[in-house]
């Protein structure tokens, strides 16, 4: 039973790999890439979305996992949330939403805000489906610092931390993260399903 990601995005590729512990099928390794619109109103709902497809389109006995992820800063009222990879504009980069945020928040004459990152995890199987949660609180800054990670990394400081994700070593980022909260929820989810199969 192969466990495919539904994913295009190598640094979540990467991290849920490391995580996972185990082999993590990328989906335009099995199919042809798809274009999947994503019109839910949560990440949850992003989340089955991105799965469903990609489980129609294989019509096997994959686990498949989609992830919606984002960040909601506070002084932005919850901005950019479930629209964190195009709050640019739709296709804009990492260095252009993290400008868009710094550029907000500038706008607003504020160097820092707290803020919380969310990710939905979705599993869709022939078993059913399952979404898990994981969230990671502290406060976004105004000037990006350190250039490890993704997306919104290099400004944003975890709870209890007085570097950025984009400082932290990824061992510590692994412990910490949204992403790394909901895989440990998913994992007894998927050795259920593979003891099924």
């Amino acid at each position: 039973m192969r466990l495919i990601i539904a994913s295009a995005n190598r640094g979540k590729i990467a991290e849920f790999s490391a995580l996972m512990e185990c082999q993590v099928t990328p989906f335009y390794e099995v199919i042809d890439e798809i274009e999947i619109i994503e019109d839910g109103s949560s990440f949850a709902e992003n989340a089955l979305i991105k799965a469903r497809a990609i489980f129609h389109r294989l019509n096997d006995d994959s686990i498949v996992i989609a992830d919606d992820s984002g960040i909601s800063i506070d002084l932005l009222g919850g901005a950019p949330g479930i629209y964190s990879a195009r709050y640019a504009k739709e296709g804009a980069t990492d260095k252009e939403n993290l400008q868009k945020v710094i550029d907000e928040l500038q706008k607003r004459g504020a160097s820092n805000s707290p803020a919380h990152y969310t990710a939905a995890l979705a599993i869709v199987s022939k078993y059913g489906e399952y979404v898990v949660h994981g969230w990671m609180y502290g406060r976004v800054i105004s000037t990006p610092r350190g250039n490890k990670g993704f997306g919104y990394d290099p400004i944003f400081i975890p709870d209890g931390y007085n570097k950025t994700l984009g400082e932290l070593d990824e061992s510590i980022k692994a412990k910490l993260s949204h992403r790394a909260k909901a895989l440990r929820l998913i994992k007894p989810i998927i050795m259920m399903l593979k003891e099924r199969a």
